[in-house]
Order: C-alpha cells, then structure tokens, then sequence
C-alpha cells in the first residue's frame, strides 16, 4: 500500500482539539507549481515519509492534505510540535493544487508565512515564481513572509536516463540542460527579498531547514505585532543554509563475463578433428585413432608413464655412443613385436603376450631380453615406436608415435574412453559399458571404472563429483606440463626468453591459436615460433589461463602488457580478468595509504589505446572523484589531456563545479552574517550601557552621584 494512501486510514480518530496555551501555532502554506515535489516535502516533515527515487518517481501523487489533518491524526499533531529557538510552536502544513486557475484564497486566509516551492529540473517552475505565485502570495497574504525552496535536489546528480526510464510514460522527459543552477534560485530570491533554500526528499536534505526557517520567519513577524512576547526576544533570522554535498558516486563494477564455451566442448570436437596430433593409436582392427600426448598423459598415469619413458628412450637414443649408426626410422610393429630392432633403436620392445620391456633401466632390458616381464607395465600396449606419418587434417607428412594397443581393446568402447580422458565425461546411455570398464582396467582409469559402476547401479548422478574431481586433478598436472615443458611441442621465442606450450591445448583454448597452427601458416609446420614485444612473464600468465581456464597473477607480471596480449590473441574473457586483476591491485595498494594518482593516469591512455574499457571507466572514476588532488600533483599530464577525457571530467568531476561555488558563496555570506551579528550585538549593549546611565527623573541626586564617581575615576 501506498504510504500517502495509508495516511488517509488513519485519520478516523475522533474529532478533538489538540491545543495548548503555551503553544504558538504556525499557519504554513505550501504552493507552487505541479509536480515541483510539495506534497512530497510536506509529507517529509509531517509524517516521516521516506522513499526510495523510483517510489517518488514512478507515479504522481496528487495533493492529499485536507484542512483537518492535525486535529483527527494523533502522529501528524505529535510530529508539528518542535522548538526552535527556545520557542515551542505547533506546525500546521497546508497543500495547495498546483493549477494556476484553482482559487487558493481559503488556503491562504490568516496564513503565518508561506513556502514558494519550484523544481530545480523544471525552469518553468522558477519562472513561474516571479509571474504567477509571487503575486498571488503578495494579493492575498501581504505580510506573510516567503520562503522560496528549490526541490527535487537529488536530480541535479542523478542519472536522468534512469529517472526518465523510472517516469510515467507520459511525463515530460527531464533534459541534462534543464537542471538548475543553485545561483538561478539564489538570484530570484534575492530579486524578491527572500530567504532561499533547498531540499531533496531522496536524501533527506533540507527538509528540517526549511520548516524551522520559516518557523523563525513566522515568529519574527509575529513578534513586530505582538511585542509584548518576551518568549520571542531571542527568535534569530532564517539561517543559512549549507549547500549539499552530492554523495560520491561508487566505483564501477568490473564484470566478468562467462567463458565464449564450456571446457569440455573444445577437446571433445579436437578428439574428432585431430589437429596437430601427435599420437597414433593402433587398435588390432587395423584401426588408427589420432590423439594428443598432452591429453591422453595428463589424463591417464598410464600414458604418463608410457610417453615419458619414451621421451626419456628417445632422449638416449639421440646421445648414443660414437661409432653406432643412429636410427633413421623406427623398427616396424613385426620387427617390434619380435624384439630384433629394440635394442638398437633405443626403444623398449614387446614380447609375446603384449607386455612392454621397459627401456629406463638395464634390469628392465635384461628382463626383456630373458624373457621375464617388467612389474612396470601392465597388458594395456603392445608396442610403441616413431613412424613418419600423414597428418589426417594437413596431409603433410611428420613423425608421431605409434602406439599399438591390446588385442582385447573394441574400437568403439576405445573411443568412449578416449573421449572421456579427453573431457572428463561417460554418457549414462552408453552401450558396451562392461568392455568399457575393462578398457578403464587396462589403462588403470580407476575413476571411468568407477562411473560405469554408478551407471550400472543406477547411481549415475554420482558421477558429476567424479567429473569435477577429474576436472581438478587435469588442472594441476597441465600446470606441473607447463611448468616442466613435458611433452611439449612448440616454443614461443619471446623478447626475454623462451616459453615451452603445447598446441593441443592451445588450439582447444583460443581460436587464434587454433588458426595459426592448423591453418596454411609457416607456424603450422614449424618447431620455434617468434612471438616479439612479449615478455615471458605475460605469455606464462596466458599460457596459464589457456591451460586451466583460470588467471594466474605472478609477481613479475605486466597487467598492461598482459592486455595487450589478450587483446592481440582476441581473448575478451582475459582481458576483462586482468582488468578485475589490475583494480584490484590498485585498490590494495591505495588502501595501504600508498598514493595511486599517478599510476591511474598512465593506466588510463593506455587503458583508452587498447580497448581495455572496464578499466578505462575505473580509470575515469578514480581521477574524477580525486580531480582536485590529481589536478594539484599532475597539473602538466592533466593538461595534455584528450579533449574528450577533460570534457568528461569536467562533467563529472566530484564535488561538482556548482557546489564549490555555492560552498564559496556560503562561507563569504557566513562571514557576512558574523560580522553583521556582531555589529548588531555591540549595538545592542551600548544602547544597554546608555540606556543604564540615564539620570533618573525622581531622584536627581543619583545623577550628581554618579557624574561625581565618573571624574573621580578619570
């Protein structure tokens, strides 16, 4: 329920008059044009009605206060009594329409002062003073005093685009170059010879100043007619008022936005498309299946094991001793199979019954060559070797590891492992869930095991905490591959260094990267790729957010060279990361009481030439709420400022130009007033002096007397 709807139930008490003797009673009479805000105001001071802005703004309230209120509402009758001065008076408010036509004669009949209301968003409003009101208020109550009052404050700093969405339809749109000055208002009262003043009922500004003033007002002409009053000898003209200080407007908020995709969409299609593979599983079906080192070692520890003794095999056979031919070729899976070539080529060979020979250690060689099996290895290969081999999506021809896989393992329940070591998920329709989970035995996946067992049990929504798990233990194994360089396959030559990446991951991460490496680019085919004005700091940062979906702050790292990077790789995600990022560290730095202004400036244009706007509205906000300061320590870069940065500081720069001149006028008319006050007290005590010094008419002696102690004290 409306709170000036719920006004009018409570005015059912029965009708009782409320008047004390010591009491003086004040008529106040509020007009002005429509909605300028007068029921509003009246509403504040009487009842305590607060709103919110869109509450005042969404719909027009029209006039509500009948003749009677204070004698049939018990809380509106408490809330008129107040002192002011060391006066008790009784406050009796009276709204008017707004209609130039209606006829206000009644309201204004035995009126002690009037308040004149306008709008400081409506310059009709104020024109309207002089023309209309003020002759009126002058026709019917001629000695009444006025007060003029500048409502709706708060649209002065408001966002008018919000207001004019928060309107009725039909309203009149507010324009930024309608708002009102507060030296318009001064003016027109001072043309009038009356005190002005301003309130805002959103922030709660002004209301009590003007009612008390116009208290005072109202006393004051009550005590030239009623001089014999001695309880108004101490009345003080309407005050001054201090002008409103706008709240700061808060920070911009750096939003986040989601990632373009879900982590499992882009391995899933990279499993299906294989680009830039590096590994051929061959099935016994004479099947070949293209993956990736990364994916498959990062995913299963079996794989781990399996293509990290190889890389450590190839390592060796590379640094053979002089005199042995080094391999040109690896032996076939028939040479392998046999164990003829193993030895010589450095690779481990395989036995009958499909068990690998570990080649790491001479025990495991001697084991191979004796016939007994290594304990390292399991059933789930046969053999491994490096053939040269056409790439299915290029069809160029370069060297992968050939990795031949047990008899027992199915292609199709083969691929539905593979994807879930791809993107960490089973599909519960699955079919060929037992040689699935025979598979998973094979390649020691403990956690796809356990997914199928969900599955059979009709538990399979226990699966998505597997996912997660699986999700988090990727994580940090990619990070301990980057961190490492293990099975890498491209290096990024930077400005101060080298960086080791994989292009799997990369490719699967951002779409610049995947059109480098797959598309009819040098980079494609090559080992080294020159990235220039990069620092290795900035590249390990992305590298890192590629790899696990996540920023990564490093204490060397170059928030702006890092947007600078994203933005080059066409990565929005990052950029509005390192934005979040920056601020915060910015914020951290100024709440250790370290100065900011200066790093905030150079942030700024490089924040503007690069796109970065989150940050450059943060920027903005920064050096306009401090504009003073930053204008004070920078005065030269404040200067060379773009013409658009000025004119939006100007606009927006806290506090604003309009209360630094009303502050200005404030303090120079307070002095005034001092000094005034003054002046008129130094008045008063020598009237008192002169008026005690008087000889008195009946005793003539006590003028002689005191004339006497006058010369003696000469």
């Amino acid at each position: 329920m409306h709170p000036f709807t719920s006004l009018r139930s409570q005015f059912t008490t029965s009708d009782m008059d409320y008047e004390r003797p010591n009491v003086e009673t004040i008529k106040c009479v509020v007009v002005g044009d429509n909605a300028v805000g007068k029921t509003r105001l009246i509403c504040a001071r009487a009842c305590n009605a607060t709103l919110t802005q869109y509450q005042l703004l969404a719909t027009h309230v029209p006039t509500v206060w009948a003749i009677d209120q204070y004698r049939v509402c018990q809380e509106v009758l408490e809330r008129s009594r107040d002192v002011v001065d060391d006066v008790s008076v009784s406050l009796r408010l009276w709204d008017t329409f707004g209609d130039h036509h209606k006829d206000r004669r009644f309201a204004y009949g035995r009126s002690d002062v009037v308040v004149l209301c306008f709008s400081t968003a409506n310059p009709n409003s104020l024109f309207h003073v002089k023309t209309m009101w003020y002759p009126e208020i002058k026709h019917f109550c001629p000695r009444a005093p006025v007060i003029l009052v500048g409502c709706q404050l708060d649209l002065r700093y408001a966002d008018l685009e919000a207001v004019n969405r928060a309107r009725r339809p039909l309203a009149r749109p507010i324009k930024s170059n309608e708002i009102l000055a507060p030296e318009k208002g001064r003016e027109v009262a001072k043309e009038l010879g009356v005190p002005y003043y301003e309130t805002s009922v959103v922030a709660q500004f002004g209301v009590k100043d003007v009612f008390d003033n116009a208290i005072r007002a109202a006393l004051i002409s009550r005590r030239h007619l009623q001089f014999w009053k001695s309880h108004l000898r101490n009345v003080q003209r309407p005050l001054l008022q201090a002008p409103f200080l706008p709240p700061k407007p808060p920070p911009p908020l750096i939003t986040v936005p989601a990632p373009p995709s879900t982590p499992d969409e882009h391995p899933g299609r990279l499993l299906e498309d294989p680009l830039c593979a590096d590994v051929v599983l061959v099935l016994q079906e004479h099947q070949r299946i293209f993956a990736h080192k990364v994916y498959l070692a990062t995913a299963s520890s079996k794989f781990y094991d399996l293509f990290l003794a190889d890389v450590r095999a190839e390592g060796e056979a590379g640094q053979q001793p002089a005199g042995r031919e080094p391999p040109t070729r690896a032996a076939s899976f028939d040479a392998c199979e046999s164990g003829e070539e193993a030895g010589r080529v450095g690779l481990r060979a395989c036995i009958s019954d499909g068990t690998l020979i570990g080649g790491d250690s001479d025990a495991d060689q001697d084991a191979g060559h004796s016939g007994r099996l290594p304990s390292s290895w399991g059933r789930a290969f046969v053999g491994i070797q490096r053939e040269m081999v056409d790439d299915p999506i290029t069809h160029m021809t370069r060297p992968m590891t050939m990795v031949c896989m047990d008899p027992s393992v199915l292609a199709g329940p083969f691929r539905v492992v593979l994807r879930y070591l791809y993107t960490g998920q089973l599909d519960e329709h699955e079919r060929d869930l037992m040689h699935i989970a025979h598979i998973a035995e094979l390649l020691e996946v403990f956690d796809l095991r356990m997914m199928v067992a969900n599955i059979l049990n009709n538990e399979a929504f226990m699966n998505q905490e597997i996912t997660k798990a699986f999700h988090v233990r990727r994580t940090n194994r990619v990070k301990e591959c980057l961190a490492k360089g293990t099975f890498s396959d491209v290096v990024f030559k930077l400005d101060d260094g080298t960086v080791q990446a994989h292009k799997p991951l990369l490719i699967s991460s951002c779409d610049w990267m995947a059109a480098m490496f797959g598309g009819p680019f040098v980079e494609s085919c090559t080992k080294e790729v020159l990235f220039p004005n990069t620092t290795r700091s900035s590249m390990q940062a992305v590298l890192e957010y590629l790899y696990t979906g996540r920023f990564c702050s490093r204490p060397d790292l170059d928030a702006m060279e890092l947007i600078v990077l994203a933005n080059r790789l066409c990565l929005p995600h990052l950029v509005a990361l390192t934005e979040l990022y920056t601020v915060t560290v910015l914020k951290e730095t100024a709440s250790t009481g370290t100065d900011i202004d200066g790093d905030v400036l150079l942030y700024l244009e490089m924040a503007q030439f690069h796109c970065a706007y989150q940050l450059t509205d943060w920027c903005l906000h920064h050096i306009c709420t401090n504009y003073n300061n930053v204008c004070r320590k920078f005065p030269r870069d404040m200067r060379a400022m773009s013409a658009e940065n000025l004119d939006y500081f100007e606009k927006h720069r806290w506090p604003p130009v309009w209360y630094l001149k009303e502050d200005d006028h404030y303090q120079r008319a307070r002095k005034e007033r001092e000094k005034e006050d003054y002046l008129y007290q130094r008045r008063q005590s020598k009237r008192k002096w002169v008026l005690w010094n008087l000889p008195s008419p009946t005793n003539p002696s006590s003028s002689s007397a005191s004339s006497s102690s006058s010369s003696a004290i000469i």
